[in-house]
């Protein structure tokens, strides 16, 4: 280790988002800013469709079919954001996966959400987006993998809980003021239902790309602070088998041109653009899970008795539905969907809802009644989401409607590398396994 006495070289992360939410990029000398945010910089293309261990995917035509050339990615931001729990001047760069030539590159997921903002546009409506985040923050001395694992039941319930927010103080403080800093519209904070879990509420913004970027960004600074205070902060889908799993909800709203709120007609009941829309994201969610729902992890979180939702169903007001419209001031009248897990890639998840949306709003599609109750109760009605990897892998991979409203490249390449996955899980052998039939 090379020893120094002044402070530490100032340097630049500059980075793509791939398709598993990972950040892809090269850590540079700070005083090569000028020219990446000028040139870019390049990376394979294959980069932005790795497998969740970095691994290539031959099966998704990125490889060798195109000599495995590189891409170019440019940046999204005019400057680069500081990067506050880190010591010295680092700062990072967003940038985007483009051809060579500087032509979009649609399996970029940012790329592939603006895709879908656009079509919103040619209509003269503009998405209204904000996130909800759920998150474990945990002592590495303790976690399932340690030699000290946690209590696998919990004694206490925490939700709503100020005092647990207490325990945390040092922690929740760094990450606001972060956030301050990275200019991330935070908003509420809550004590969640497991014990060390927490719910961030970012504040709306009138850009679905813009919301995306800050939960991107937000995952990273909430990983970055919580290693800061030697704890480890997981966004994984269901870290604990009998706690509460990880989830991401998304509010959206739409505007016409002038600002009014589409989704509002004066009554309780909402528009009948509201319903339309609705009635899309029913029609499309068992296609869009395996994007909801990445991982084999992600499907013990989409099991009944979860608190997560496990048939296409929608409501008023009420927490157990996939899609809620909650009760609200009419300029406030929205839907919120309930589906995805925190380790879902967020582009995606905002471009699939939208997309899925706007196919209702389009075709004019109806919804069925409310549910009222308990919908986490079974319903012959409605239609079981997809419970197991394999299943939802294949629903997404078959959906001509996805392909269409999203890019059939895209739906080819995140197959490709979800199958890629998914096989290499089917290879391992459990513990459990072991302890049962050998």
């Amino acid at each position: 280790m090379i020893h120094h006495s002044g402070p530490p070289v100032p340097e630049l992360d500059v980075f793509i988002t791939d398709l598993n939410g990972h950040l892809r990029g090269k850590r540079i000398p700070a005083r090569s800013a000028p020219k990446i945010l000028q040139e870019g910089f390049k990376l394979p293309l294959s980069a932005i469709a790795l497998d969740y261990w970095g691994n290539d995917v031959p099966a998704n035509g990125l490889v060798f079919e195109t000599g495995d050339s590189d891409g170019i990615c440019l940046p999204t931001h005019a400057q680069p954001l500081s990067i506050p729990w880190v010591a010295g001047e680092h700062r990072q760069l967003m940038c985007m996966m483009h051809n060579a030539d500087e032509t979009p590159f649609h399996v970029d997921p940012r790329q592939l959400l603006m895709r879908v903002v656009e079509r919103y546009r040619k209509h003269g409506w503009t998405p209204v987006v904000a996130t909800e985040m759920e998150f474990y923050v945990l002592d590495p001395a303790h976690m399932p993998n340690s030699e000290n694992p946690p209590p696998e039941l919990l004694d206490w319930a925490s939700a709503y809980c100020i005092e647990t927010l207490d325990t945390q103080r040092d922690f929740l403080s760094d990450m606001y003021q972060a956030c301050e800093i990275q200019d991330i519209p935070i908003d509420a904070c809550i004590s969640e239902l497991g014990d060390g879990q927490f719910e961030c509420n970012l504040k709306h913004v009138p850009d679905p790309v813009l919301a995306a970027d800050h939960a991107i960004l937000f995952k990273r600074l909430v990983k970055g602070v919580a290693t800061m205070h030697k704890q480890h902060a997981s966004f994984m889908a269901k870290p604990f088998g009998e706690r509460s799993g990880n989830g991401f909800h998304l509010h959206f709203s739409l505007l016409d041109a002038q600002g009014r709120n589409l989704f509002d007609d004066g009554t309780d009941a909402g528009s009948p653009l509201l319903r339309h829309a609705i009635a899309g994201l029913l029609a499309l969610m068992s296609d869009s899970t395996l994007i909801f729902a990445p991982g084999l992890n992600s499907y013990r979180r989409l099991v009944p008795g979860s608190h997560a939702p496990i048939y296409t169903t929608w409501g008023y007001e009420n927490r157990t539905v996939a899609v809620r419209v909650p009760e609200s001031p009419g300029d406030a009248r929205r839907i919120e969907h309930r589906v995805a897990g925190a380790d879902a890639n967020p582009y995606l998840v905002i471009a699939s809802i939208l997309a899925a949306a706007l196919h209702g709003m389009e075709q004019q599609l109806e919804p069925p009644a409310p549910t009222e109750g308990d919908g986490y109760s079974e319903h012959e009605e409605h239609e079981c989401l997809p419970h197991e990897w394999s299943m939802a892998l294949e629903r997404f991979r078959s959906s001509k409607p996805l392909a269409d409203l999203l890019d059939p490249q895209f739906v080819e390449v995140f197959a490709a590398v979800k199958e890629q996955e998914y096989l290499r899980f089917a290879s391992i052998i459990s513990e459990a396994e072991y302890e049962t039939y050998l």
